[in-house]
């Protein structure tokens, strides 16, 4: 009798475990997704050797440091919504040390073409007009209201307006081509470049090749190669920049000198610092820039010089060959601070 309860035990065992190996094992509960966070903030500085800008120097070839700071929204994974601010330290015609820049727009994304649209102001604070002949009412072309003089009239006679602040509207397309190689192309308009009074379409073209992570290793260090040639064309200046001489009456304004711009460098990256090593250089005569920057620096005086526009004979040197050297540093909140 006990032979039969155990075996009918060991038998109610047996089918016991193998009807509980037949039950459906119940799935491990996976981690429920991030919550997607639309907001971004992405800052950074720099320091250079020279703040150029389309081929000319804004730091009369001094050093220059810079910041920005930009808030960003991203609407999904494609869409994002931005405005910024940036600040560079500068050396202007109008004597202006500062430079602060506010700037918003949209950026979509379609694969492997980046596009972006916005707008762009460039406030130059803390300035002065200089012309101490040409006082309102004098009929002298220059004259502006409410003009703070300078002191004397530079020795190359140039003039500047107080406020020379502009805004352009721009649109950007990036297209990368594959993990090494990236191509752009850039379109900016103002209808006053900087408060000339005349406008300024900027056109570019931009090329960009990103060495494979592991050139140098598993240092974390990376490189690249990238170029832009661009045009900027300028329209005719307002009075306060005109000039009357036996060359050419242009009191109603000058004819402001449309030129070719070009850079090349090498960057080398590692972690959020990047090291920026870079020619700029222009096709513009220094005659030209002289009539574009109202160099307030330049005392290079030639007869070769002289023109119609440039009665003065002065040359600015503010437009040609410069060597840039920039350190900066980049972060995103998302990416970097969490």
């Amino acid at each position: 009798m006990k032979k039969i309860v155990l075996l009918a035990t060991a038998l109610a065992m047996v089918s016991g475990s193998a009807f509980a190996a037949d039950l459906p094992v119940k799935a491990a509960k996976a981690p429920p997704p991030a919550p997607f966070d639309p907001w971004d903030l992405a800052f950074g500085s720099a320091i250079m050797n020279d703040y150029i800008f389309r081929g000319v120097t804004q730091s009369n070839h001094n050093p220059s440091a810079a910041a920005y700071f930009e808030p960003r929204y991203n609407v999904n994974k494609d869409l994002q919504l931005y405005i910024g601010t940036s600040f560079e330290s500068i050396s202007f015609p109008n004597r202006a040390a500062a430079e602060t820049d506010i700037y918003g727009g949209i950026r979509p994304t379609f694969g492997a073409a980046a596009f972006d649209f916005g707008l762009f102001g460039y406030l130059y604070p803390g300035g002065s007009c200089f012309n101490a002949a040409a006082f309102p009412g004098s009929g002298i072309p220059g004259s502006e209201l409410n003009c703070i003089l300078n002191g004397s009239l530079p020795v190359n006679g140039n003039v500047a307006k107080r406020n020379a602040s502009f805004f352009e509207g721009y649109a950007k397309l990036n297209y990368t081509i594959n993990d090494n190689w990236a191509v752009g192309v850039n379109e900016y308009y103002s209808p006053n470049m900087l408060n000339l009074g005349a406008w300024g379409d900027y056109a570019s073209v931009t090329a960009k090749y990103t060495a494979p992570a592991t050139i140098f290793g598993t240092s974390g260090v990376g490189m690249y190669i990238s170029g832009e040639f661009g045009r900027q064309w300028l329209g005719t200046s307002d009075s306060f920049y005109g000039v009357v001489s036996p060359l050419g009456n242009f009191a109603a304004g000058v004819p402001e000198p449309s030129y070719d711009t070009w850079n090349i460098g090498i960057g080398f990256t590692y972690k959020v610092f990047t090291l920026d090593i870079r020619y700029s250089d222009t096709d513009m005569s220094k005659a030209n820039c002289n009539v574009y920057t109202s160099d307030y620096s330049t005392r290079n005086f030639n007869p070769s010089f002289i023109t119609p526009t440039n009665p003065g004979g002065f040359g600015s040197n503010w437009c040609g060959a410069a060597g840039i050297v920039k350190l900066s540093a980049d972060l995103t909140a998302m990416t970097n601070l969490k």
